[in-house]
């Protein structure tokens, strides 16, 4: 009888690990989207962040930037048009959760590619290059150059939910009580001007582009990039894709790769104020590299 009862415990207890790894294996399954499958189906959810210029709506409702207009132009070459693209709107900190969780296939926000993200999504090679800048009260009355500036006693620095510039602040030694986080860019003008923080800092182009907005903000003067862990920083903006996805990934970025070869893709970047020095740097560092943090 005891023999017995252990046995069908045993049994059962297998059934049920069994049972459950086919249940994660199905899962993973079911979270691989495949370029076939974009096909069949005949759409594409690609995400931005609402970020001039990298990716956002513009006011009647179609896709912007340097990652949506690439994105346009890559999927129309796998046989997805552009008005076969569902364009999806989050906040920047939501789009990794976004990806991981199937919310849409892909992003187009030119999203920095860091060795901590590449090991939640998966990026193709690098689509842009870019800078960091400051958005500060027009006059720049307390002379802010730099983000260091940040870690003296009094200064205040807002960020952007997720964005690469609080760790960039936090290499440098910026005290946390110095730091102010914000939802999205649409809050940085009244952020600053209001006195909330005395500066927003982004990348140089984000910057530039918000300072058109008001007359109450502007870029900081003489701004010099920050130094990190002994090197200028600099980003390197791609698409990212659910890591189950490697499939579509692949041949995403098999033919962005080519596409970055013809004057279409260097036109598209030049008409969104990515400067030649941006341009020729997308080319010098590959995600393998950024991955690894070499």
């Amino acid at each position: 009888m005891g023999k017995k009862s252990s046995f069908s415990f045993t049994k059962i207890a297998l059934a049920t690990v069994g049972a459950i790894t086919l249940a994660a294996m199905t899962a993973s399954a079911a979270d691989a989207t495949t370029l076939k499958e974009i096909q069949k189906r005949g759409y594409i959810r690609i995400a931005v962040a609402n970020e001039i210029p990298y990716g956002y709506m513009d006011p009647s409702g179609d896709a912007k930037g340097a990652g949506p207009d690439v994105a346009k132009a890559v999927m129309n070459e796998l046989g997805i048009k552009p008005e076969n693209i569902q364009w999806v709107v989050t906040n920047f900190s939501s789009l990794i959760p976004g990806l991981q969780a199937n919310r849409f296939d892909m992003t187009a926000s030119e999203m920095a590619i860091r060795p901590e993200r590449c090991q939640k999504v998966a990026y193709t090679e690098p689509n842009t290059s870019y800078g960091e800048g400051l958005l500060v009260v027009k006059g720049d009355p307390k002379g802010l150059h730099t983000y260091s500036d940040f870690k003296k006693e009094g200064l205040k620095v807002a960020v952007m939910a997720g964005a690469d510039q609080l760790n960039m602040m936090q290499k440098l030694g910026v005290p946390e009580s110095n730091i102010v986080t914000i939802a999205s860019n649409a809050d940085a003008i009244s952020t600053v001007s209001t006195g909330r923080a005395d500066a927003y800092a982004a990348t140089g182009l984000t910057a530039s582009e918000l300072a058109k907005k008001s007359d109450k903000v502007a870029l900081a003067p003489d701004f010099t990039d920050p130094v990190i862990d002994g090197k200028e920083a600099r980003s390197w903006g791609g698409f990212n894709f659910n890591k189950d996805s490697k499939d579509l990934r692949d041949k995403f970025n098999d033919a962005l790769v080519k596409f970055k070869k013809t004057d279409e893709w260097k036109k598209i970047l030049e008409g969104y104020g990515f400067t030649p020095a941006d341009i020729k740097g997308s080319f010098e560092k590959t995600t393998k590299e950024l991955c690894s943090d070499k």
